[in-house]
């Protein structure tokens, strides 16, 4: 592996053990983004797919145009069919969590979060509608409600070849794996490897892969990271930098004939990628500091409102007019 994708090197570990799979199925148990800090991302790559649960919504939409093979479900895993209260963290999409407690710690790093009650099913009939006929890894970041996704799985009949499972809880200083921990001895998977962060347990039937963990966790240095490739405009050497610099230019050069709603999207979503909203402040800074000879008139602070104005459409043309051919670069 020259790339690792995930949050704690979790995807080179289970390399280690499944290297030599090329057409392997795992689940994901709180997919989260699709790429980044994902743990199932590098064996979609490898020809890979399964069953990816991540109950936000906006997260769970993004796999289809990047994992097109997965079957991605928008709800939780739990115990029992219903619908409970799921706490949805703004801008720390790894903290939104079933579990309150959970999410109110997202306040000291200055997020709020909305609570919205979520369909919940049990992880064997999500196993069933996927129609996944074997399992090579299942894998479980639930932000504290890992032993209710554990007690909706009927382990006699869906038996993964090795489960890992998040056991580091910020809120329990010396780990929280007792709670779930005994749902896995008892079915028979014994715990093999412990990464700092997860846990990982191998099912009795496939034993000899538990000899394929290292003994300790690997030094992070040892494997590159997504993470410190950074964002692709701002990195000479990102792999996807000639991409990343065309697709910019298009989209600039396309600004003036998009949709007004698709404009309002892209504003949103770069306001909502700095934890920004649309506040007074933020529309003249959005509007800048280019000459208005025209009338005066106050700007709306809604993004379909500011979208119509005459002075973004100008703002528009000024930003496109550099890509699409109206002024010639030299």
């Amino acid at each position: 592996m020259h790339l690792s994708y995930a949050q704690n090197l979790e995807d080179y570990y289970l390399d280690l053990v499944f290297g030599d799979v090329s057409d392997g199925i795992y689940i994901d148990v709180g997919g989260g983004h699709p790429v980044a800090d994902n743990v199932s991302f590098f064996f979609y790559l490898k020809g890979w797919r399964g069953l990816v649960v991540e109950p936000q919504i906006s997260l769970a939409a993004a796999y289809t145009g990047v994992r097109p093979r997965d079957h991605v479900v928008s709800c939780l895993a739990g115990r029992h069919d219903g619908t409970i209260d799921f706490h949805i963290v703004d801008g720390l999409h790894g903290l939104s969590s079933a579990v309150k407690a959970n999410a109110d710690s997202a306040r000291q790093y200055g997020a709020g979060y909305r609570t919205e009650a979520r369909e919940v099913k049990r992880l064997s009939r999500l196993i069933e509608e996927a129609g996944l006929d074997r399992i090579d890894f299942l894998k479980i970041d639930v932000e504290g409600a890992e032993p209710d996704v554990l007690g909706g799985l009927d382990l006699r009949r869906h038996r993964p070849k090795v489960i890992l499972v998040e056991a580091v809880n910020p809120h329990v200083a010396d780990g929280d794996w007792a709670k779930w921990e005994p749902m896995l001895t008892v079915a028979g998977y014994a715990f093999v490897f412990f990464d700092n962060l997860n846990r990982y347990y191998v099912a009795s039937e496939h034993a000899a892969l538990a000899a394929k963990f290292p003994a300790v966790p690997t030094p992070w240095h040892e494997v590159g990271h997504l993470w410190d490739r950074g964002r692709v405009l701002d990195k000479p050497d990102h792999p996807d930098r000639v991409l990343g610099e065309t697709l910019a230019r298009g989209l600039m050069a396309m600004l003036p004939v998009l949709p007004p709603e698709t404009i309002e999207r892209l504003l949103q979503a770069g306001l909502a990628a700095n934890r920004q909203s649309l506040t007074p402040a933020i529309v003249e800074a959005l509007i800048g500091s280019a000459e208005w000879p025209g009338v005066e008139a106050p700007l709306p602070t809604d993004g379909q409102g500011l979208v119509s104005t005459d002075r973004l459409k100008a703002a528009l043309g000024r930003i496109a007019c550099m890509y699409d051919g109206g002024h010639l670069q030299t």
